[in-house]
């Protein structure tokens, strides 16, 4: 960290040095890029101070005491850079005034006033920073636990697929309120924010699992699809067809959302009346089918699979193996069904 700090002193004090001499100016030129790299030690010196202050209050959070702890901390940071930087200079007068440097406390106030943005990209970068190397730290972790325990391999594999799908499903329903917005539709934002927060405790909170009940899976379906029916209103029609004795079936955790979410963007999306979706569940002895149709345009010849699906692919081939399938395919002239068959079993 003190030698990232080092690098971006030494820039500073370079671009200061340079930026004035191509300007025209007269200082003294080594005292000033002296003074320059000098004063950025107060970030040298107090950055494991905020990595300290970040393990006793951790951001992000929606606790407002951590926040505020960290504002007062950055400003108290400012005026102390301040402070170092006016002492410097009113101490060797680095820009040669003949008249002597200017007052400590004028120097002082311009200063702090003049690097309050800085101050708090700076601080924002340490958390960011912090943030950033505490999660690989946490990868990092996994990984060697991963490698140790090398026959639990398989169960591993399924759960990095699982986590693919987490992020993929918040940014594209991030997507979808940013579109709202967009729209100013500004209620209807503020509602789905909300029902997005109900959906992502489900996704987040259950990350480890692999299996659910489908009876789980269609409730978890039905509160994205009113999610969305927010977003496109008449232009988006569902119906489920699920019969109650299928209720208690075991299927993948988040398997059939991948499914809806690619018929909703590449078929009822692309329709300016929008369109109908139907998802089915059905038995046929020791094989469950799980299908999601859409009356919205045809495949193409070549078809390039998103994040979503080829997710859910993988993640039916490290389950089942060979046991299960997973089509894409058009019907008759108009509408695509995806579906799913795997080994009936219960929970």
């Amino acid at each position: 960290m003190a030698l990232a700090w080092l690098a971006l002193a030494l820039f500073d004090a370079t671009q200061t040095v340079v930026i004035m001499r191509a300007m025209g100016m007269h200082h003294n030129w080594l005292t000033l890029f002296s003074v320059t790299t000098a004063s950025w030690a107060v970030w040298i010196l107090i950055t494991p101070v905020v990595l300290a202050l970040l393990q006793r209050f951790r951001l992000p959070t929606k606790e407002v005491m951590p926040w505020a702890v960290h504002a007062a901390a950055c400003m108290a940071i400012g005026a102390l850079w301040a402070t170092w930087g006016a002492l410097l200079e009113h101490a060797t007068n680095p820009l040669a005034n003949s008249s002597g440097p200017d007052a400590f406390t004028d120097l002082w106030k311009a200063k702090f006033i003049g690097n309050l943005v800085g101050d708090v990209i700076l601080y924002g970068a340490i958390v960011a920073l912090s943030l950033t190397l505490e999660a690989h730290k946490r990868l990092a972790q996994q990984q060697a636990a991963s490698a140790r325990l090398s026959e639990l391999l398989a169960q591993t594999q399924l759960a990095a697929l699982r986590l693919q799908i987490e992020p993929h499903f918040i940014f594209n329903s991030l997507n979808a309120v940013t579109g709202l917005i967009r729209e100013e539709k500004g209620s209807v934002a503020i509602a789905m924010i909300a029902a997005l927060g109900d959906l992502l405790r489900r996704v987040t909170d259950q990350s480890e699992r692999q299996f659910v009940a489908l009876e789980e899976e269609i409730i978890f379906l039905r509160k994205y699809l009113d999610i969305q029916q927010m977003r496109f209103a008449e232009r988006l029609r569902f119906q489920m067809n699920i019969p109650n004795e299928l209720m208690k079936a075991q299927v993948p955790d988040f398997i059939l959302q991948p499914l809806v979410e690619n018929a909703i963007k590449h078929g009822i999306a692309k329709r300016a009346g929008g369109g109908e979706l139907t998802v089915v569940a059905a038995r046929d002895g020791a094989v469950l089918t799980l299908s999601v149709y859409n009356d919205g345009p045809l495949l193409p010849e070549q078809i390039r699979e998103g994040v979503g699906v080829a997710n859910a692919r993988r993640r039916l081939l490290a389950l089942y193996g060979n046991t299960q399938t997973m089509t894409l395919q058009n019907r008759a002239n108009a509408g695509v069904l995806a579906m799913i068959t795997l080994p009936y079993s219960e929970m």
